[in-house]
């Protein structure tokens, strides 16, 4: 059992050993282990299954939208209400902030699903070899030793190590985010200098047998597979707040010190100067706090998120957590994988060079449609001679098949690895018969493909020959070559000859194509023993084949934009370093030669500071690595100061999605882990609608801004009434009431600051770099033009509105005669109505912080125009409904009120107008004065 344990924990050194020698390190068997023996085991080494790790109950998280700082000032606030006989107040700011707690618990509804969604991945059964007989046991009954029996279809329960298999395939991408099926042996490895899923003779929980059959020895189970350790690393990333999260709790902060600290002040002033009693002067106080508290903000950057997500949802984005929407606008770095997000997944073989010869491929996809062509000339007859004997040894040299459209599918597609299809496809353009190819030269015996060998090769039997064709890394493959055929003519090759195949390779490869080399070498007739050492030497070189995975449509574009907008764009991927960098070349993520390309193997070997270094000073690509490897990326990228946003559709992806500010799940091709530890899905898998969720995320903080400075107009305007009462020491009655400027806040502002959030992004905004984290929501100038340019022209407003009305009919207190209304009631009324035209003017000038309103559509957008006739019939129902009267001490206007109140609707508008045009004209004159008027 000591043995076991140790080997429990390496996988990769079990792979050197022979068959024979698995058995005895786990004290097992071809019998299996006995009923007792798995039994105590399972005591030892606990169940298959995943940990959960610990978790915020859900009620826990649902109070926690109704104890934040806002949330608690909100509290406070209705508190105040009740203590100063105005429960009505009270219940109103209460009921504001369940509303609001509840809608962002309910958008915000997301319980942590990556590791339950793992465990979905795990077959609930498994077949096993107990007391010599087949049985099915519950899969988290599976203990180190057991003899896993596999099939066709069937999902791997535990890691284990291959024992016997026939013609074994298995889809490793939950793993490897690569879509491609590998074939596995039970040959013991002659070394683990791979990435652990390379090894040929293990395999993984969470994976799934594609095709054939197998038995093997389980070697880990539980978190100790590979799938455990990833879920291990998923559970201990833990939840970050957004940037905007962070910058909401620094406004809240930044406006409960300026409310409380205003309305101490102004308690201790109508104390002391005005000279009011204690109970006046506390609800005076409160009346400024309840002015300065935008209290409808928050419900409203949670409704234009909310409004955002929905806007996304059209551009292909779908945003699971609110706060991510506006994170998408502050990204300074994406990390994107390759194979299907930047590119198809479709590969096509575009060209096959012979010596002396150069064919090109017409056609993409796999749909078996175009032609071969050499010197601009079709070829419209099937192919002979070398030509044939490329395409033959490309199509059998293969495990992948191409399916014709069928119920499933309105295309073509692959049945195995993409870049094996691809062949297949380029040998039916040259009508090579595939099916009668494969009768006449049937497979004898394969070795398949490894990182290491960096080739494949297949026995075939052609009449009475054995023959091995040969596809694999050009480099490696010619060097195993000591022939070379021309012109259907074999002869030894020469150092020049050489030469010349490797600097085609290199032209190919600056192209961004991927090439393999092919050959192939006649075997003795006695040949036995069919090791790559015995049959890979002594091969005839035949030519080149290159292909490309053609990008998405866009990207490249998209790319550039990331540039433009000052966003770095990084590829992590999981494929091979030249493909890599080919693709990363052709779509612009690197430009010229002057970058790296950093293996998971180079980063085990790389300190923490010298990763860091080549992060902020180079170009770089990272490929083949790890789960691991990618979640330390991310979190270097973090430790650098950056937004990080990083796309994946695997297993794999998980932890650093979770890690990441934004994690980018693909909906098509992504796994259910994939997406349960995402922010957000694409539901098109395209890198182009990561980039336009980036530009309506910068819209969204954008608009948060605007909306934010047109709640803040009113503050000014709120509180200018309570300094009038409490400097004229009373002799001015309150111009305004504490519930009517609750109704400003929660009632006539809401719908109008909801349309700001609806503004479409701006024109230039993804040629600005991104916003800088050190920048405030609030900063000072936003709040200078909100509370003393906006805020002062509708105190003026306000104010003589209310002066107006007592002009008319006298000092308040005196009842009317005809209506027996106070006057007082009307001219808080009139104060009230000020207020509301004013925001009228307001929420059309804060559209724009520099173009004129006329430039940009003056009725452009509708939710606006709705605000408007919403806030002016919440303002005629607060003004005539006889309910609304009561609870908010208003009283019916006539029309000469209504026509001097809507007079500075215009007055308001017009005045930013002349301020945009003044800052437009002196920004020409900078700019002229700089460049000399050229």
């Amino acid at each position: 059992m000591e043995l076991l344990v140790e080997n429990k924990k390496d996988g990769s050194q079990l792979s050197l050993l022979p068959v024979n020698e698995i058995y005895k390190a786990f004290n097992t068997s071809p019998q299996g282990l006995t009923q007792a023996e798995a039994q105590v085991r399972l005591e030892k080494f606990g169940r298959n299954t995943l940990s959960e790790g610990h978790k915020t109950p859900l009620i826990l998280k649902f109070l926690a939208n109704f104890t934040h700082l806002m949330a608690l000032l909100l509290w406070a606030g209705g508190i105040v209400g009740f203590l100063a006989n105005a429960p009505q107040l009270g219940i109103a700011i209460w009921t504001v902030n369940l509303i609001n707690g509840v809608f962002s618990f309910w958008q915000e509804y997301k319980a942590e699903k990556a590791t339950e969604a793992l465990k979905r991945m795990l077959p609930n059964y498994a077949r096993v070899i107990r007391d010599g007989s087949e049985s099915k046991i519950l899969a988290e009954e599976l203990v180190p030793g057991d003899l896993l029996m596999l099939e066709e279809g069937d999902n791997i329960s535990a890691d284990a190590r291959i024992i016997d298999e026939s013609d074994l395939r298995v889809d490793q991408s939950t793993l490897t985010g690569e879509s491609r099926q590998v074939r596995k042996t039970k040959e013991a490895a002659l070394h683990t200098e791979l990435g652990v899923a390379d090894i040929a003779n293990l395999i993984f929980a969470g994976t799934g047998v594609a095709s054939g059959r197998a038995t093997a020895v389980v070697t880990a189970t539980g978190m100790q597979t590979e799938f455990g350790k990833i879920a291990h690393l998923t559970l201990n990333v833990t939840d970050q707040l957004s940037p905007l999260q962070r910058e909401l709790g620094r406004v809240t902060k930044i406006v409960t010190m300026l409310a409380t600290g205003i309305g101490s002040l102004f308690f201790v002033l109508a104390i002391f100067l005005a000279k009011v009693d204690l109970a006046t002067s506390f609800i005076f106080a409160m009346g400024m706090i309840v002015a300065f508290v935008p209290e409808g903000m928050l419900p409203t950057v949670t409704l234009a998120l909310a409004l955002g997500v929905q806007r996304m949802a059209k551009r292909n984005a779908l945003v699971k957590r609110l706060s991510a929407v506006e994170t998408l606008g502050c990204t300074t770095v994406i990390c994107t994988d390759k194979t299907g997000t930047l590119t198809q997944n479709e590969m096509t073989v575009t060209h096959l060079w012979l010596p002396g010869h150069m064919y090109e491929f017409t056609g993409t996809g796999y749909a078996p449609q175009g032609h071969i062509v050499e010197n601009a000339q079709k070829i419209n007859t099937p192919v002979a001679g070398d030509l044939h004997l490329a395409l033959r040894i490309a199509s059998l040299c293969n495990d992948a098949r191409i399916l014709p459209p069928d119920g499933d599918s309105e295309k073509w597609r692959e049945l195995g690895d993409p870049t094996e299809a691809s062949l297949e496809v380029a040998a039916l353009k040259g009508w090579v018969d595939l099916k009668a190819e494969a009768t006449e030269n049937p497979r004898i015996r394969e070795l398949p493909f490894d990182s290491y060998r960096k080739r494949m090769s297949t026995i075939n039997r052609q009449g009475n020959a054995q023959v091995a064709y040969v596809k694999g890394a050009p480099k490696e493959v010619l060097e195993l070559c000591n022939f070379i055929q021309q012109e259907e003519s074999v002869s030894a090759i020469s150092e020049s000859q050489r030469l010349e195949v490797m600097q085609v390779n290199d032209r190919l490869a600056r192209e961004g194509l991927r090439v393999l080399a092919l050959a192939y070498r006649i075997l003795p007739d006695n040949t036995m023993d069919f090791t790559a050492e015995q049959v890979e030497h002594d091969l005839i070189f035949l030519g080149l084949v290159a292909m490309r995975d053609q990008p998405r449509t866009g990207v490249g574009e998209a790319i550039a934009r990331c540039h433009k907008a000052g966003i770095r764009v990084v590829m992590i991927t999981g494929d091979y370093e030249l493909t890599a960098a080919s693709i990363a070349k052709q779509l612009g993520i690197v430009t010229g030669e002057d970058f790296k390309v950093i293996t998971g193997l180079m980063l085990d070997r790389m300190s923490d500071a010298a990763l860091k270094d080549i992060l902020k000073n180079a170009q770089v690509i990272f490929a083949r690595v790890t789960p691991a490897h990618k979640l330390k990326i991310v979190t270097t990228f973090q430790e650098l100061g950056h937004i990080v946003a990083v796309t994946g559709d695997g297993v794999n992806d998980a932890p650093a999605l979770k890690k990441a500010h934004i994690g980018v799940a693909m909906g098509q091709a992504g796994t259910d882990v994939a997406k349960e530890a995402a922010d957000m899905v694409l539901t098109d898998d395209n890198f182009a609608s990561i980039v336009n969720a980036v530009e309506e995320g910068r819209a969204i903080y954008s608009n948060i801004r605007k909306f934010a400075m047109y709640v803040f107009n009113s503050n000014m305007a709120e509180a200018v009434p309570f300094v009038a009462m409490l400097f004229s020491r009373g002799a001015i009655p309150l111009p305004l009431t504490v519930m009517q400027v609750l109704a400003i806040d929660l009632g006539t502002d809401m719908v109008p600051a909801i349309g700001l959030g609806t503004e479409p992004p701006e024109a230039g905004v993804m040629e600005l770099p991104p916003r800088s984290q050190k920048e405030p929501l609030l900063n000072p100038k936003l709040l200078a033009r909100a509370l003393l340019w906006y805020g002062l022209i509708e105190s003026i407003a306000s104010m003589s509105a209310y002066f107006f009305l007592n002009w008319r009919f006298g000092w308040p207190g005196v009842p009317l005669a005809a209506e027996g209304t106070e006057i007082y009631r009307l001219a808080t009324t009139m104060t009230l109505a000020g207020v509301v035209a004013t925001q009228v003017g307001a929420v059309f000038v804060c559209r724009t912080e520099r173009n004129s309103v006329f430039k940009i559509g003056f009725f452009k957008n509708r939710l606006v125009l709705i605000g408007i006739v919403v806030e002016l019939g919440l303002l005629v129902s607060l003004v005539y409904l006889p309910f609304m009267q009561g609870l908010f001490n208003t009283a019916p206007l006539d029309i000469i009120d209504w026509l001097f109140v809507f007079a500075w609707t215009p007055v308001i508008f017009f005045a930013d107008e002349a301020r945009k045009l003044w800052w437009r004209w002196r920004n020409r004159q900078q700019i002229n004065h700089i460049t000399g008027g050229v």
